[in-house]
């Protein structure tokens, strides 16, 4: 929950404060999100992220805790493909866990996938398209990118994320994203 809310504000250049988290478990997420140009401030159970104008590359390996969390990965790949350059990101906790990319790709991502390991050349900036949610973190990822991208992004497939986050649509709405649930 936290680190999707984080990288939103990062991706969409904004701001956000958030109360009642236990910010010692995102110290990696942290990391990486400064090399990117991230500003934030972590004291115990409260975190302030100010996201810059110009996102830098990385290069993430997910370990286990405390090292980068898998569960992260998908979103943090999704702000990859607008760093300005080339980010590595290496998944050697689950694999398979690239079912985002495809996603991404169709949004305008330049993404190569390379066994356990996915290369994001950056782009200025992503299309909004129709997408499908893979799974949970896949489509926290595709919300990601759909709230950075011109034009409007659907997203299909969303019970996904509705087993990960509750109403997340409505979390992001009162972050100020132009997002709407429509029911089938």
């Amino acid at each position: 929950g936290a680190g999707t809310l984080i990288m939103a504000a990062i991706i969409t250049k904004g701001e956000i404060s958030l109360e009642e988290i236990c910010s010692s478990h995102l110290t990696s997420l942290f990391v990486k999100l400064r090399q990117m140009g991230a500003e934030i401030e972590a004291v115990d159970r409260w975190v302030r992220v100010k996201g810059g104008d110009l996102l830098k590359p990385i290069r993430v390996k997910t370990l286990p805790y405390p090292g980068f969390s898998t569960d992260l990965q998908p979103q943090i790949t999704a702000l990859a493909c607008l760093a300005r350059g080339t980010s590595l990101i290496r998944e050697t906790i689950f694999e398979g866990r690239f079912t985002h990319v495809r996603g991404l790709r169709k949004m305008g991502a330049r993404i190569e996938v390379d066994n356990s390991q996915v290369r994001t050349k950056g782009v200025g900036c992503l299309k909004g398209a129709v997408v499908r949610t893979p799974d949970i973190r896949g489509g926290a990822a595709l919300t990601l990118a759909g709230l950075a991208a011109e034009g409007i992004t659907e997203i299909e497939s969303i019970h996904h994320l509705d087993r990960g986050y509750e109403r997340l649509e409505e979390k992001l709405s009162k972050l100020g994203a132009k997002i709407t649930r429509v029911e089938d």
